[in-house]
């Protein structure tokens, strides 16, 4: 078949149009099946087709986005990455400094999108559609504290602001360091929709003790987190950890049992 004909043309766009429509902003191999009806090896063959014709991006395996529909070979760029989230990550959510971004906890702007999934994670830097992805791996029953957002017609998941906070005094990394990540919880002090109970129920259900050593040392010279710090002081477990593994930590901030950079015991009060 003649694929560049008008006749040709115009059935693939009324295919297409049917095909993105009922699937969103993703397509994948199932949603050919279902709204094209075909069989897998028959939709395979011609999500394969339309992606060498360029009507469709190949995001990875089994997973594309619709190129545009009014030219062929048309650069298409993607507005918005976070919609390949679920397809590629599920189950995991949106998190990190991403979300932090998302929650106006900082006005940093960063170009990677930190996600947190249960998939077994073989790059921590992944590269897809012209989007990096940081990704954090997890254990399934980890994952908690979300919420959904609408991005297009795509259903991603977030973490909630309280969520967000305890990923990143999990690990710092994720928050753009420890820096940042103090930044973060004296904007998350300043909110009247705060929910510090539910930060210590996240932290519990976590199951870090790092959280509660990093938190209280963080909140104690904040006048709004007296409730918060006995709360920390409280779940205080055995042994020391650094306020960030990524940072040189020689001095030991011994009431928190976390060890801190030498210019970083300007917050010590005792």
């Amino acid at each position: 078949m003649d694929y560049t004909s008008p006749t040709a043309l115009s059935e693939i766009r009324r295919r297409l149009t049917t095909l993105v429509s009922g699937s969103g902003d993703v397509i994948g191999i199932n949603d050919a099946v279902h709204l094209l009806n075909l069989d897998r090896t028959g939709a395979a063959k011609v999500l394969a087709r339309w992606t060498a014709q360029g009507w469709l991006r190949r995001v990875r395996r089994g997973v594309y986005v619709p190129a545009s529909l009014d030219t062929l070979g048309n650069e298409h760029v993607l507005n918005d990455p976070w919609v390949l989230v679920p397809s590629l990550f599920s189950p995991g959510y949106v998190g990190g400094r991403t979300a932090a971004e998302y929650w106006d906890l900082t006005e940093q702007i960063f170009n990677d999108i930190v996600v947190i999934t249960s998939q077994a994670v073989r790059q921590k830097t992944q590269h897809h559609h012209g989007a990096t992805f940081t990704i954090k791996h997890i254990a399934p029953d980890k994952i908690f504290g979300t919420k959904t957002l609408w991005r297009g017609r795509s259903k991603v998941q977030i973490s909630d602001l309280e969520r967000t906070m305890i990923d990143m005094l999990d690990t710092p990394a994720l928050g753009g360091g420890i820096q940042h990540v103090a930044d973060c919880l004296a904007e998350y002090l300043k909110r009247k929709d705060r929910n510090d109970s539910r930060l210590i129920a996240y932290a519990e259900q976590l199951g870090n003790g790092a959280v509660f050593k990093r938190l209280g040392f963080l909140a104690e010279t904040e006048a709004s987190a007296t409730w918060l710090v006995q709360e920390c002081r409280q779940r205080l477990s055995k042994g020391n950890i650094k306020i960030d593994p990524a940072l040189d930590c020689p001095r030991i901030v011994s009431r928190w049992r976390v060890c801190v950079p030498e210019h970083w015991l300007k917050r010590d009060r005792a």
